[in-house]
C-alpha cells in the first residue's frame, strides 16, 4: 500500500509537471491530482523538493532498467536518448523551469548522476566513452534530438569511442 501510494504521488507529480512545469504546481495540486489526502502526501513527503527528489530517483532507476535491458551499447544509448528527448515533464521544464533544470544538470557528483554513469560504464567498459555518453545525454536534457539522430549519434559514439 505504501509503495502504491508513493507511486501514485510520483506519477501524479510527473503528469502535473508535464502540463504546467515544476514551478507552477503546489503540494495541494499534487495531492488532488494524485487522489490522496494532503495528510497522506505530507506523511510521505515533507515538501515539494522531497517529492521532486523521489521522482528524479524513480526516473533514473527506470531509465537504468531500460538501459540494462537493451541488446547492445548503441541500443542502450539510443533508448536513453529517446527517453530523455521525448519526456513530457522534461519538455515542460525546458519551457517553465529552465533555471531549475540547468541547476540539476551541473551536479556531476550527485548520487543519481553517478548511479547512471556507473550503469553506462558497466555497459560500455570505457571511462572516456562513459564521460562522452553522459555529456551527450545531459545535452539532450537542454536540447532534445530526434529519434533518427538518437540512433545515428548513439552508433557514432559507440563506434568512435567505445570499441
Amino acid at each position: 500500500m505504501h509503495r502504491r501510494t508513493e507511486s501514485a504521488i510520483l506519477q501524479g507529480t510527473k503528469e502535473l509537471i508535464a502540463k504546467f512545469g515544476l514551478s507552477n504546481i503546489s503540494m495541494i495540486e499534487i495531492a488532488d491530482h494524485s487522489q490522496v489526502s494532503r495528510a497522506t502526501l505530507y506523511n510521505h513527503f515533507k515538501d515539494k523538493s522531497a517529492v521532486l527528489d523521489s521522482l528524479l530517483k524513480s526516473e533514473v532507476e527506470r531509465i537504468i532498467e531500460i538501459f540494462i535491458d537493451a541488446k547492445t551499447p548503441a541500443d542502450a544509448l539510443e533508448l536513453l536518448s529517446k527517453e530523455i528527448s521525448s519526456d513530457s515533464a522534461l519538455n515542460a521544464m525546458r519551457v517553465h523551469d529552465g533555471v531549475t533544470l540547468n541547476s540539476l544538470m551541473v551536479h556531476a557528483e550527485h548520487p543519481l548522476y553517478l548511479q547512471l554513469a556507473r550503469a553506462v560504464h558497466e555497459r560500455t567498459n570505457s571511462e572516456a566513452g562513459t564521460g562522452l555518453a553522459m555529456h551527450w545525454l545531459l545535452g539532450q536534457i537542454a536540447q532534445p534530438i530526434s529519434e533518427k539522430a538518437s540512433r545515428e549519434q548513439a552508433e557514432l559514439l559507440v563506434d568512435r569511442t567505445l570499441l
